[in-house]
């Protein structure tokens, strides 16, 4: 989505300048062009030595060159640019946006911007929670600007809380989703998406689950709500930020999971089954936490309600999409799913292909239907799951 866009990146004087160098290599790895502007305060936490060999391209810091005279055009910068990101934003630079302040390259280049105009903003938690910082990100906000949100944990002053810059990963994310030029072409249609791992407790400290993060389902929720559609993520526990336009339903156990996802399918127009579901749930639940002995332990187990199977038999002229995440036989496994649980078609991927599977960002994936099958190198999961709401928006063209 960003190959070929020119983004501005803007760095203030914050301690998470340090992350503005992945930010810049992750956007040069998507195929943008990077011009980098700095206040003189971001100098002091990050080289513009750096920037410029990671950006390939003169750091801009000045209003002119003191060397030659030459001048840094903030009209031409901002004509220039896709889009304006500011990351990190302090909370003086917040201000001054919001208040038309134009004492440095930067925020001239920012009141001079035709473009879209992002910011990550970065700072202790208590500048962040502050009402006039509040009230600053308001203005911004009605003034189009896109806020990404920061996170929590621990920050620069040893305090912990809300404040930190989001990591690069996602910025580069909303910037893909901000400048994203898809019509909405899922506009009006509701989808379920179920991502993450299930948890089945054993007692109130134990219990069985598995390696899934939900990193591809949360991919597809938010490639589908680009599209347009009305996304309901049903999610396991999980760290994954919310996709932006999606709606996430928390779960835990299988039995909750089919209860939110049975109760969602009543009002959906499809729904893509992605989440590793536990085949079986223990048949006792002990109320204390289970004490060690010197003997073997058994936890006698019962089968869960089949999720996917239950959408399929009420499936209708619904779409319904499943994963088969195997180790062996494959093809047969995919097949044998495809038809048991009326599946529209079934996205393959195997443990056995380097990058593929959980925890990573990448995976290896083959969709398989009724009359085909269709192979993919190893991608993102952003790249997967574009492929596959591809293939979503086919059948529901063929559908009208």
């Amino acid at each position: 989505m960003l190959e070929g866009k020119h983004i501005i990146l803007g760095i203030t004087g914050s301690i998470a300048a340090y992350k503005a160098a992945m930010l810049c290599r992750l956007l040069k790895t998507a195929g943008c062009q990077v011009r980098v502007v700095m206040t003189p305060m971001a100098k002091q936490f990050i080289t513009p030595l750096t920037m410029a060999t990671l950006s390939r391209n003169p750091i801009l810091v000045d209003f002119f060159d003191p060397e030659n005279g030459a001048w840094n055009s903030h009209v031409a910068l901002g004509e220039w640019a896709d889009c304006y990101l500011i990351a990190p934003a302090t909370a003086n630079t917040l201000a001054k946006m919001a208040t038309g302040v134009a004492d440095n390259l930067l925020l001239t280049t920012y009141l001079s911007a035709r473009c879209p105009v992002a910011v990550a903003p970065a700072m202790d938690l208590d500048m962040y929670a502050h009402v006039s910082t509040q009230a600053n990100l308001a203005t911004l906000r009605e003034r189009g600007v896109k806020v990404i949100e920061p996170g929590e944990g621990e920050l620069a002053s040893g305090l912990s809380g809300k404040g930190r810059m989001a990591e690069p990963e996602q910025i580069v994310e909303e910037i893909d989703t901000l400048l994203c030029e898809k019509k909405k072409s899922l506009a009006g249609r509701r989808f379920i998406v179920t991502a993450g791992a299930t948890i089945e407790a054993i007692d109130p400290v134990r219990y069985i689950t598995n390696h899934s993060t939900g990193k591809m389902g949360y991919a597809i929720a938010g490639e589908l709500a680009a599209r347009g559609a009305d996304v309901r993520l049903i999610s396991g526990r999980t760290s994954l930020p919310v996709p932006q336009g999606v709606e996430r339903v928390d779960v835990l156990s299988a039995a909750e999971m089919y209860a939110a996802a049975t109760a969602q399918w009543e009002h959906a127009d499809g729904a893509v089954m992605c989440a590793a579901v536990a085949d079986y749930t223990p048949c006792e639940v002990a109320d204390r936490k289970i004490k060690k002995s010197d003997d073997d332990m058994s936890i006698r187990l019962r089968r869960t309600e089949d999720i996917a199977a239950r959408l399929g038999a009420d499936k209708g002229g619904r779409i319904l999409v499943g994963f088969a995440l195997e180790t062996d036989d494959e093809q047969a496994h995919a097949e044998a799913k495809l038809v048991k649980k009326n599946f529209d078609f079934v996205v393959l991927n195997s443990l056995r292909d380097a990058g593929a599977g959980f925890r990573g960002d990448t995976n290896k994936v083959a969709l398989i239907d009724r009359s085909s099958r269709t192979d993919y190198p190893l991608m993102s999961k952003r790249e997967v799951a574009a492929i596959i709401v591809d293939r979503i928006e086919h059948l529901t063209d063929n559908r009208k």
